[in-house]
């Protein structure tokens, strides 16, 4: 059987210890900042990641790209030419349409590699529920799961990741054109905290609104409380857009107290996601029932 290398893209946030640890690798996109375009990067310092959010904070505005054709062609050369199977998991394709274009360049790549198999995933999921995805896909490749057999577990769970996020400020989400800047503004006046989530198509959407930062941490763990399942062989993961340390420490325990026994893998929310969801912002992500908030009832 070939050897099997899962790869994911910069908007699974995962963390340089869950890569390396998975063995994960990762196709980059791209920032634009006054007109200056930067890879990506997931592999951060605390420093770049608070210069990056200061930006914001100041009022830069700071855009994206999706993963260029040459990325692609890059990262699945190299991995195909080692005899690697390749099992990509993408940021979902109603948030970035990265998917479509790794699926053409495969299609043109394989060929050249007789027996050889790339599966471009749309996660349905982006920051760390794709990385959730990714990270479960390790599991299986380190389980001695073939790239077929992977790519049709990973499939099969895209649903059953449970996303919970709150942004501090609604500002990086006017600025990224995702809310009107006037009930931005409103919002912020009243305190209004959105709880953010992906719904059953992949979306990133909000699902409720609560008054205060305090309740709104709160709010994500206790969603996540009620929508994980039992199954303690699959991690936690939480992300935070440059909180303060002793925040980020309140919340950790929020999610050890109220969902014992877990493995909890703390990172930031990288620069694709920051970009549009701005400092402060936390999320959670479980393993659980399965997602159906948003789904068209034409479809039960």
């Amino acid at each position: 059987m070939r050897k099997v290398k899962i790869i994911t893209d910069s908007c699974s946030d995962l963390t340089p210890e869950l890569l390396e640890k998975y063995g994960i690798d990762y196709a980059k996109m791209n920032t634009v900042l006054d007109g200056e375009t930067s890879p990506a990067r997931l592999e951060w310092t605390p420093d770049e990641v608070h210069a990056f959010y200061n930006l914001m904070r100041a009022g830069k505005r700071i855009t994206t790209t999706q993963v260029p054709v040459e990325e692609y062609k890059t990262i699945f050369g190299k991995y195909l030419s080692e005899g690697y199977d390749v099992v990509y998991i993408a940021c979902c394709a109603k948030q970035s349409g990265s998917v479509n274009t790794a699926r053409v360049v495969a299609d043109k790549m394989l060929p050249d590699y007789p027996g050889a198999a790339i599966y471009c995933i749309d996660a349905l999921n982006a920051c760390m529920g794709q990385g959730l995805l990714t990270v479960i896909a390790a599991m299986f490749a380190e389980e001695g799961l073939s790239a077929d057999e992977i790519a049709g577990k990973i499939t099969a769970m895209r649903k059953k990741v449970n996303e919970y996020i709150t942004v501090h400020s609604l500002d990086a989400l006017a600025r990224s054109g995702r809310l009107n800047p006037r009930k931005a503004f409103i919002g912020n006046l009243m305190g209004v905290k959105p709880i953010l989530t992906c719904d059953y198509y992949g979306a990133q959407t909000p699902m409720k609104k609560v008054r205060g930062r305090q309740n709104s941490l709160r709010e994500i763990v206790d969603l996540l409380k009620d929508a994980i399942d039992d199954e303690p062989k699959y991690p936690i993961l939480f992300c935070h857009a440059d909180c303060k340390q002793e925040e980020v420490d309140e919340i950790v325990g929020m999610i050890r107290e109220s969902i014992p026994g877990r493995e909890i893998y703390v990172g930031y929310f990288g620069p694709i996601i920051g970009a549009s969801i701005g400092p402060d912002a936390v999320g959670v992500f479980g393993i659980g029932r399965e997602v159906t908030f948003g789904k068209n009832p034409a479809e039960e």
